[in-house]
């Protein structure tokens, strides 16, 4: 039999085999305990409901899409609303994932969404030396000279004061400060 007449049985036969049959949906749903599920069957079935992601408030739409903090400040700022905001991609979208594999960043978005969830207190910078106190103020030294020049301390870190989730125990996270093309990024 020629080979042609073989690949246009086989088209035919290709054209009458039924279309999408194979295909799965997958579903979102939400497990009485809270926690999110990923199934190919009904919610129902697995005794769930389907999980209704809330509407996007007016200050979401506002959020940039690239975020390029020029300052420290700037960045202290973005960290300020991502982590107000209780949404862990837009901390991410601060930190700097050079170099890093993709175990590793799956841990990163764990500690990064335990952070999201927790009430923010304040974001503070963090300086290195010991002539500074905890609040980036500068002690003077007892034994320097009146009028001497003091350095400007070097800023290496950015400090989140939280609380858990009680209200009232404190936490805090430490965050690293990297410059990369021209913008500043952070790291833990």
């Amino acid at each position: 039999m020629p080979r042609s007449v073989v690949l246009t049985l086989l088209f035919a036969l290709a054209l009458a085999l039924p279309h999408g049959a194979a295909r799965a949906q997958v579903r979102h749903c939400l497990a009485a305990d809270g926690t999110r599920v990923f199934t190919d069957r009904q919610c129902e079935d697995i005794g769930a409901s389907d999980y209704r992601a809330p509407p996007a408030s007016a200050d979401a739409a506002r959020v940039p899409q690239n975020v390029c903090a020029r300052s420290v400040q700037d960045l202290a700022y973005a960290l300020d609303e991502a982590i107000r905001s209780g949404d862990a991609n837009r901390i991410a979208a601060l930190y700097d994932w050079a170099g890093m594999g993709t175990a590793n960043a799956y841990r990163l978005m764990g500690r990064l969404d335990a952070i999201a969830r927790r009430p923010l207190v304040d974001v503070q910078p963090m300086y290195a030396g010991n002539r500074e106190d905890e609040y980036g103020y500068e002690t003077p030294d007892p034994a320097g000279q009146p009028g001497e020049a003091t350095r400007r301390p070097q800023l290496v870190g950015l400090r989140v004061e939280q609380t858990l989730s009680n209200g009232s125990t404190p936490s805090h996270a430490v965050f690293g400060l990297r410059r990369h093309l021209g913008c500043w990024w952070v790291r833990l």
